[in-house]
């Protein structure tokens, strides 16, 4: 009977073959936890008597939600994790020295590995499955129960396939196609299922596209999100320290799939999700007709903070102004994308186009800090949540996008679309 790639990843963890539907505990590579989620993990991993990690070299701990610290509770709360990150020499503990959102950060570094089980008390921990790893968000209490016993308990989720065809077009990107895909099949078409992406669009698609993807597979309400090993994932690896040997893992060809969704990407356009699901696509000719004013665009986030993403929004701004009335945000993801953009000259570029370009956050994305909107304010992000009130006040509207559409959005103060540019 053959075996889907999630299947398989399992499989090799528990040592004999299993199937969807099977609970199973596992073992796990890669630990995350972050600085809002971890210290309710900490407090139950001490709580249970435990003094010492499982596994100190599979957990990582990555502030980057309100970092540098933006008030008296989120310095307190960082603290817990600090402390704990300190009395436990952790290898793998990043802050302001060495900043970046816990999902870009992780894969820079070499740190998920092509055939790990991850898990990381956030839900956007599948953003990893673009490496051919199985990675999901879990619970506080979960992670403290990975962090006593090195593994976890799992259902193993049935899989659905989905079958990207055709070459993309003009500033159709990874966003793109995963918001077509949630359009398709809603904010619950996939629950507690793995959303495995193939077809030979995939050959056209970069790693960020790819990260993008998976990123945004628990807005379909999926378990985890997956791409296969190719040479486009082996060359993103090739720069990397990786922390173990990597396992490549392929779905068979009669592997069970509960639905196969084709997508036929060469007709597709910039897709946009409307107020208040990810579900609410909608086309770029469509958005530019209704003619919104836009207020704030913000370019970042897990899922498009990447250097390619600052690349898009440079070449469009280049030589361009923000709109008087509207407000221009751009966090890379990383300290590394950081430095990167200003070697290459795309921070003068922002700044003379008049964005801000801030520190590596999650920062606005969350309503967090640094990007908060007003009443009745509209918001064009490259985020992955257009829920109520995610970004600020509950009668603010967030119209997502990817950067190509909020740079041209920036410039044009309404939805606009790039390609007219």
């Amino acid at each position: 009977m053959g075996q889907t790639i999630t299947e398989k990843i399992f499989s090799d963890h528990v040592g004999r073959p299993v199937f969807a539907g099977e609970i199973i505990k596992s073992t796990i590579d890669m630990v995350i936890g972050n600085d809002i989620t971890t210290p309710i993990s900490i407090r139950a991993f001490e709580e249970s008597g435990a003094t010492k990690l499982a596994n100190p070299d599979g957990f990582s701990i990555v502030m980057d939600h309100y970092i540098p610290a933006k008030d008296i509770a989120s310095a307190n709360q960082a603290k817990i994790s600090r402390e704990f990150a300190y009395k436990h020499d952790l290898k793998h503990y990043f802050d302001e020295k060495d900043m970046g959102i816990e999902h870009a950060l992780l894969p820079e570094k070499g740190l998920v590995v092509p055939g790990d089980v991850i898990i990381g008390a956030d839900s956007h921990t599948c953003t990893h499955g673009a490496l051919g790893a199985f990675a999901t968000g879990m619970g506080s209490t979960d992670l403290a129960f990975a962090m006593v016993t090195g593994g976890n308990w799992f259902k193993v989720p049935e899989s659905i396939k989905v079958v990207f065809s055709g070459k993309p077009g003009k500033h159709v990107y990874g966003k793109d196609l995963i918001l077509e895909v949630i359009r398709q099949i809603g904010v619950d078409g996939a629950l507690y299922r793995t959303l495995e992406f193939t077809g030979d669009t995939l050959a056209h698609l970069s790693m960020d596209d790819r990260f993008s993807l998976c990123n945004m597979a628990i807005e379909a309400g999926a378990k985890s999100g997956i791409v296969a090993v190719d040479d486009i994932t082996k060359a993103f690896l090739s720069d990397k320290n990786l922390a173990r040997e990597p396992k490549y893992f392929y779905s068979d060809a009669d592997a069970t799939y509960v639905h196969i969704l084709h997508i036929d990407v060469a007709a597709l356009e910039p897709v946009i999700a409307y107020p208040f699901l990810p579900s609410n696509g909608k086309s770029i000719t469509q958005a530019v007709n209704d003619a919104l004013d836009i207020d704030q665009v913000f370019i970042g986030s897990c899922t498009n903070g990447r250097i390619s993403d600052l690349r898009i929004a440079a070449q469009i701004l280049k030589g361009r102004k923000v709109a008087r009335k509207t407000r221009l945000i751009i966090t890379p993801a990383t300290q590394k994308i950081s430095q990167q953009a200003q070697k290459e000259g795309l921070v003068d570029i922002f700044i003379e186009a008049g964005a801000v370009f801030s520190n590596p956050t999650c920062g606005a994305c969350l309503g967090g800090y640094m990007g908060i909107l007003g009443k009745g304010e509209r918001c064009v992000a490259t985020t992955n949540r257009n829920f109520v009130g995610r970004m600020g006040d509950r009668t603010s509207e967030i119209y997502l996008a990817n950067s190509a559409v909020a740079a041209a959005s920036a410039v044009a103060g309404t939805i606009a679309d790039p390609r007219d540019l």
